[in-house]
Order: structure tokens, then C-alpha cells, then sequence
């Protein structure tokens, strides 16, 4: 007698039936194409919910920084700063990227790390300025949205390992862990209010800038060293489980930093690059010039 296992198994290497009519073969396969098809719309669906989701976010951080809750304005900021990074992960992942969900997910960066943080600052920090405060916000806003468009044109030109300007996320990032730094401590931004207005100037030019920013996106150190990623991961993770409020700002901080001290040793490098094949050629030129005007016999 066969076990009900092996009867199974041994259905499952039976080819199935031929159908007797065209019919309904034309049918099944329809209907199964249908299934495909309303899967491919879900997936298709998935990165622009989530794109959404970020606004939601951030629309929220915005009502909380018209009411005063600034803390917690940053950190729905930061939030939306999560689902913006994954929806291109999961569109490419998916293989569902379309000129559709880029166009949103610029129009979803203007709202969430352009107009969000803005208010957010002009609501804590910049107010009493009065006219210059929402001046230097409305700048912010401004270049945001130029380095939108203008990221959106060179995305076939520039090196995709570095970004031409600081990212908008980036910039958000930084005003937002700012306020929550500040707010955690118990700092009143009224004793920093110079520093703060310049702060968000610098970050508005940095985003129109050429200045270099790496983008994380040459994994070649992690296919390497997989276990000291993991490990250096693992830290990161801890120090942030451990202040929360604190080891973000510094962590945005210093990637702020990278790119100005990036970009000038690009262009030293370049500069003695230029130097040495400068000297190769004018010694080459000399030894040629030598060669000729010596006498032929």
C-alpha cells in the first residue's frame, strides 16, 4: 500500500490533463493572466503608497510645528525621511520604477523636506526676524525644489556614486535632528537665533551647489568587508538606541560637513594630477626638441 506522502509526490510530477476543448484552454489562460496582472498592479501601487505615507508624515509634522510641538514636528520629519528612502528601494526592487512615480516622489520631496522643515525652523527659530526670518525660509524652500529639478535632468550625466549638491533629504535631515537637539536639551533657539539664521542660508546654497556629497550607493566596501559592515552597522544602531535625541544631529552634522572637505580634496588631487601630466609633457616635449636638434650625420 502507498503512504499518502509518496501519492503526492508522485501528483505533482503528473502532467496535467490537456482540455479537451480550445475554449476553455483560452479560458485558464485568461484567467491566470488576469491574476498576473492584478499582482502587477498591487506592486506597481506599493512604492507610490509609500511615497504618500512620507507626505502624510510630514503634513503631520507640520500641523504639530504650527501648534508648537516642535519635537515631535522633527521627528515625523525623520520619519517621512524613512519612507522616502525605501520607496525607490522597493520600486527597483520590484522592477515597478516609472516616470509616474518619479514625478511624485519630487512633488512628495517638495512638501516633505521643503516646505515641512521650513515652517518648522520659521515657527521655532527664525519668527523673530520677522520679515527676514520667512525670507531665509522661502530661500530654503526655493533651493530645494531647484535641486529637485535640476537632479532630475543630470540623473544620466552625473556620477551616480556622489551627488551634485547637497540632497534635500539631507538638508531636512539636518533642521529637523536640529530642532530635536535642541528642544531634548532644553536649548532655547532664541540664544542661537544668529547662528540658526546661517545655518539654513548655508544649507540653501549648499543644495544649488557642485559641491560633492557621496551617496552611499557603492556597496563595494560592504561586498568586501561584509562582517566590519555588519559590525560598524551594529555600533551606529547602538549609539543611536542609546541617545536618540543627540547622535542624529551629530550624525547629520558631520555628513554635512563631508562635502565641502570631499570637494577640496577632489580638487587638490586634480590640481596635482594636472601638474604631473603637465610636467610629463613639457619633459617629453624638451627631449623630443632635443632629438631634433641634434646634428644628423
Amino acid at each position: 500500500m502507498i503512504a499518502p506522502e509518496v501519492r503526492k509526490k508522485r501528483s505533482l510530477l503528473r502532467s496535467k490533463r490537456p482540455y479537451e476543448n480550445p475554449e476553455d484552454a483560452l479560458s485558464a489562460w485568461q484567467r491566470k493572466n488576469n491574476r498576473i496582472n492584478k499582482m502587477k498592479k498591487g506592486i506597481f501601487i506599493l512604492p507610490s503608497l509609500l511615497t504618500l505615507t512620507s507626505i502624510f508624515f510630514s503634513f503631520y509634522g507640520l500641523i504639530l510645528a504650527i501648534k508648537g510641538q516642535f519635537l515631535w514636528a522633527g521627528v515625523l520629519i525623520l520619519v517621512a525621511g524613512f519612507f522616502d528612502g525605501i520607496d525607490g528601494k522597493v520600486a527597483r526592487l520590484t522592477k515597478t520604477t516609472s516616470k509616474f512615480g518619479v514625478e511624485l516622489d519630487s512633488l512628495a520631496d517638495v512638501i516633505s523636506f521643503g516646505v515641512a522643515p521650513a515652517i518648522l525652523f520659521y515657527t521655532w527659530a527664525l519668527e523673530p526676524y520677522g520679515r527676514l526670518g520667512w525670507v531665509v525660509a522661502f530661500v530654503y524652500v526655493s533651493c530645494g525644489a531647484l535641486r529637485l529639478a535640476r537632479f532630475n535632468v543630470q540623473t544620466l550625466v552625473i556620477d551616480p556614486k556622489r551627488f551634485n549638491g547637497l540632497p534635500i533629504p539631507a538638508a531636512a535631515g539636518m533642521l529637523a535632528t536640529a530642532v530635536i537637539f535642541f528642544e531634548h536639551l532644553d536649548i532655547k533657539p532664541a540664544d542661537y537665533s544668529i547662528f540658526l539664521l546661517i545655518l539654513t542660508t548655508v544649507l540653501s546654497f549648499l543644495m544649488v551647489s557642485s559641491v560633492k556629497f557621496h551617496a552611499f550607493k557603492d556597496l563595494t566596501l560592504v561586498k568586501e568587508k561584509p562582517f566590519s559592515s555588519t559590525v560598524g552597522f551594529v555600533l551606529l544602531m547602538s549609539l543611536i538606541a542609546v541617545a536618540p535625541f543627540v547622535v542624529p544631529f551629530f550624525l547629520c552634522t558631520a555628513y554635512v560637513i563631508s562635502g565641502p572637505i570631499m570637494t577640496t580634496i577632489f580638487y587638490i588631487r586634480g590640481r596635482k594630477i594636472g601638474r604631473t601630466t603637465f610636467s610629463s609633457g613639457s619633459v617629453t616635449t624638451l627631449s623630443t626638441n632635443a632629438v631634433d636638434a641634434e646634428p644628423k650625420p
